[in-house]
């Protein structure tokens, strides 16, 4: 059972409401006291030798963060720039230590590096951007320093990763479900107080394009005032390409465009990535959600390649990597990972300029 499921069964009774509040109460004092320390200057802070900017949300849940960071890496090697991402590895095996790159020519499987840096990996094939992987990012940017001398360093979802400094938080919101219903970790979806807004540099609006204006004002009404100024911008996710799994090859989403077709998912919101389908004009006969970073099993594939009774199936990037061995025999042909792309619909010049400021 996922953290939602939980939480929605506890909600339904009074004693559970109340174990929920408590632990969200705890939380923040934890959070809090956390951010001191390093406000005091108990729990250290490292400067590395070049331009950090740092990507990240105050909500649990998908945001749009690795389609965010590969647009800066590819804005930032348009202009010239050397670039490093660092990244924890979300979903690589616990207990693997040590700095994983994944750089052009040398990939290592997702079950290693991580499905995250996987997908960023593919969507940077060419642009010689080396992507380091490991828990420890101070170590993995001392050593990106080292090796690359990039101008710029990106950090993938590290907004509440404090000990490293940074030039710029970037901060990524979900237009739709912004701050949710404004509750700490249990209880609600925040990772932090919502006066962590005023940490935020520049805000990317992300799905702005799926609210009505009135709401996306509002919205940008109450970053500015809790944000201190911060600048921000508006973007939308947009079909990039359609990889046929069999084949190995990249297709044009329009492929599909007036057929019927199964989804199936394991991410944080499984709606965006079926409305994208249907925005392409696919008619889904049927659809499967699973958790996010869900392994998908042999078992699963058979029953989902029964069911679809021989129309295409369509799953993110993030999960055909996650794909067990095996899953040619077990599946078959028919199998594509939508790619997405994230397009900054409003405010594209003050995107480059605060990623590119201080950068000589």
């Amino acid at each position: 059972m996922d953290l939602p499921d939980l939480r929605s069964r506890l909600k339904a009774k009074p004693l559970g409401r109340a174990f929920l509040a408590a632990a969200s109460l705890a939380y923040g004092a934890g959070v809090r006291t956390r951010r001191l320390l390093y406000d005091w200057r108990v729990f250290k802070s490292h400067r590395l030798g070049c331009r950090v900017v740092c990507f990240g949300n105050i909500t649990a849940g998908g945001t749009g963060k690795t389609p965010a960071v590969a647009l800066a890496a590819q804005t930032l090697r348009q202009r010239k720039y050397g670039v490093v991402i660092l990244s924890r590895g979300y979903g690589r095996p616990a207990g693997k230590a040590g700095i994983m790159v994944l750089r052009d020519g040398h990939v290592p499987p997702w079950t290693e590096c991580g499905d995250e840096p996987w997908m960023l990996h593919q969507a940077l094939q060419g642009l010689d951007v080396p992507i380091l992987v490991a828990p420890d990012r101070v170590a993995a940017g001392g050593q990106a320093m080292a090796f690359y001398q990039p101008d710029v360093i990106l950090l993938d979802d590290g907004f509440q990763h404090l000990a490293l400094r940074r030039d710029l938080d970037v901060l990524m919101v979900h237009a739709q479900q912004a701050f949710g219903d404004r509750r700490l970790l249990p209880y609600g979806d925040l990772r932090e107080p919502l006066g962590a807004l005023a940490r935020a540099k520049l805000v990317v609006l992300t799905h702005a394009d799926l609210i009505p204006p009135s709401e996306l004002d509002d919205l940008k009404e109450e970053i500015l005032k809790r944000g201190r100024g911060a600048a921000i911008v508006e973007s939308a996710h947009r079909p990039d390409y359609l990889l046929d799994a069999a084949a190995g090859r990249r297709v044009e989403p329009e492929i599909l465009k007036g057929r019927k077709a199964v989804a199936f998912s394991g991410i944080a919101d499984p709606s965006q990535f079926e409305g994208l389908l249907t925005a392409l004009g696919v008619e889904l006969a049927q659809r499967w959600r699973f958790p996010d970073h869900h392994p998908f099993s042999v078992s699963e594939l058979r029953s989902i390649d029964n069911a679809r009774e021989g129309l295409p199936a369509l799953t993110t990037m993030k999960d055909l990597v996650r794909l067990p061995e095996g899953w040619r025999e077990t599946f078959g042909p028919g199998l594509y990972g939508l790619a997405i792309k994230l397009e900054i619909t409003k405010g594209k010049a003050t995107w480059a300029k605060m990623l590119t400021a201080g950068t000589s």
